[in-house]
């Protein structure tokens, strides 16, 4: 799977842009500030419909304008696919494939597989609970849309409920049809659980030879999936905490509650890991990602680096550059040391400048 070309209008700091990308390795490169990142924000909506950084639609848009627009073409199996995106201030946004509009935005999931990799990302291992939740539903949410159906299904549920919960304070009599809402969190909640199991179990195959390699053989990482309630008993949990529900006016069990630890030889290195530790785990987890959807999908996906060699170590940023193999890789930086330094083979370089972008070497166009 690679990106062939993108054409942005009126999104972020771009009036227009029109950029072709190589197969292999493209690097944008320039100060910072100047649009590097928007470029691949773009590619991250085509694929998820989301933005890398949880931004609203509102806020894409360039401010003199009412509308941005995202075309993106993408070879996937010897076949070429046309990505539309409109996003607009004031409404839900609009996408097409192939010319033919889409009804729900999760029906685009799964059309084209990104994987992206930011500074923040060396950060997972450490953060709260929520970031890794995060990473787990936006590589489910692009694998398995039955996944996507029961997330959102249960996400829509527990902010009713959440809502139900407020309201019963100042009226008491509607205590009644919380079991309705419970039943149907169970429901999907269960099915949430499941797969964030199996998940864990199919990445655990992956990672630690990986992390095994990255850690020069010094350290076997396992990834532990925590759930907040099992399958069994989360029916057990919302019923035996109603009372807490109601006084909190907040869900407080559920698969919104989870977390995944990592074990380090069965050391948690979320809690007592160096931050060299985290950050080698951080990155296995990441290259774990690309092998679980090239195994997946029978496809590569497109990688997308931000700026993240400037965080990593020589060691790293070498296996990071040996491990990206035959993936499309589109990478932002400063500068070119880097690569050169280590003698990385470059396809396409391109040079961007507040919202400019020009080709360096073997093609590409402002």
């Amino acid at each position: 799977m690679v990106i062939q070309s993108l054409e942005l209008s009126g999104f972020r700091n771009y009036d227009f842009l029109h950029i072709e990308f190589d197969k292999g390795t493209n690097i944008l490169f320039g100060d910072n500030a100047q649009g590097k990142t928007n470029i691949l924000e773009a590619i991250f909506l085509c694929a998820t419909t989301k933005s890398h950084r949880g931004s609203k639609d509102r806020d894409i848009v360039s401010f003199q304008a009412e509308e941005s627009h995202i075309r993106a073409y993408v070879q996937k199996g010897g076949d070429e696919i046309r990505i539309d995106m409109h996003l607009r201030k004031n409404r839900s946004k609009g996408i097409a494939v192939d010319g033919v509009r889409i009804k729900k935005a999760a029906e685009l999931l799964g059309t084209v597989n990104v994987v992206f990799f930011s500074p923040e990302d060396l950060s997972i291992i450490k953060s709260g609970p929520a970031e890794r939740r995060r990473f787990v539903d936006m590589e489910l949410c692009q694998l398995d849309s039955f996944y996507l159906y029961n997330l959102n299904n249960y996400n829509r549920i527990v902010n009713q409920r959440n809502r139900l919960l407020k309201d019963l304070y100042l009226n008491p009599s509607l205590r009644d049809t919380l079991t309705i809402w419970d039943s149907q969190l169970v429901s999907y909640g269960s099915k949430i659980i499941e797969r964030r199991r199996a998940f864990a179990e199919q990445l655990n195959e992956i990672i630690y030879g990986i992390h095994l390699r990255l850690s020069g053989g010094k350290e076997h990482l396992k990834i532990v999936y925590e759930p907040d309630a099992s399958e069994e008993d989360f029916a057990q949990r919302l019923a035996g905490g109603q009372e807490r529900d109601i006084r909190m006016k907040m869900t407080g069990s559920g698969p919104h509650r989870d977390d995944f630890s990592f074990l380090a030889d069965g050391v948690d290195i979320r809690r007592f890991g160096s931050q060299g530790q985290q950050r080698t785990a951080a990155l296995s987890l990441k290259l774990s990602e690309i092998e679980l959807v090239k195994k997946m999908t029978k496809d590569t996906p497109i990688l997308l680096l931000d700026d993240v060699l400037s965080e990593l170590d020589s060691k790293r940023q070498n296996y990071l550059l040996n491990s990206i193999g035959e993936i499309q890789t589109v990478i932002t930086c400063t500068g070119l040391d880097d690569f050169v330094n280590n003698r990385f083979e470059i396809n396409r370089v391109f040079q961007v400048v507040n919202g400019t972008v020009s080709a360096g070497q073997d093609g590409g166009q402002n």
